[in-house]
């Protein structure tokens, strides 16, 4: 296996997937590490693509199987996990990897990998401006973003077990601090 594994984590608003989207183009050699769900696609995401989409039997199945390099159960029967065979794919191809997954995820893929690995959390700037972030994606009921911030709080106190906290008060500041915490640790 080839390739440097590198996870990003956040709390649902903090703008991680637009960090990622970033730097994939940034020539870093980098594969995003599709994850496996529970929940239904939202707006035009698509199986194989956003996320490989499994019924909860599906995804318990392939837990029972050991199918999984990490996975949670984040809400009752809403599952997320990246499945070996991402990795196994990827890495065959002597790219890096990289991973979007939850606090939890990140620190069980960091622990599993060591030095291989990279952790990056971000935040946002305070639980206010998560909230308003959640509110302006017009994607979400009030009770998820409720419950969504309710989550990130918890999220919160996970930062300091990654290897570098970027706070993205300003996206272009955000986008600079990534680009060089990943730079130097592909240069490693």
């Amino acid at each position: 296996m080839t390739g440097k594994l590198i996870i990003f984590s956040a709390p649902s608003g903090a703008g991680k997937s637009t960090l990622i989207h970033h730097l994939l183009t940034c020539g870093f050699d980098m594969e995003f590490s599709v994850s496996a769900t529970s929940r239904a696609p939202r707006g035009n995401e698509q199986h194989g693509v956003d996320y490989y989409y499994l019924t909860p039997e599906e995804f318990r199945t392939k837990i029972a199987n050991d199918e999984f390099l990490e996975h949670e159960e984040v809400y009752p029967n809403c599952f997320y996990g990246t499945l070996r065979s991402e990795v196994e794919r990827i890495t065959s191809k002597g790219k890096n990897i990289v991973f979007d997954v939850d606090v939890v995820g990140g620190v069980n893929i960091k622990k599993q990998f060591g030095d291989r690995a990279f952790s990056m959390f971000i935040a946002p700037p305070s639980v206010d401006v998560l909230r308003q972030r959640l509110i302006n994606r017009h994607t979400d009921s009030d009770e998820m973003i409720a419950k969504r911030v309710g989550k990130a709080e918890y999220e919160l106190t996970f930062a300091p077990q990654f290897d570098v906290v970027v706070v993205n008060d300003d996206l272009e500041q955000a986008k600079k601090d990534a680009e060089k915490a990943i730079s130097a640790f592909l240069e490693k």
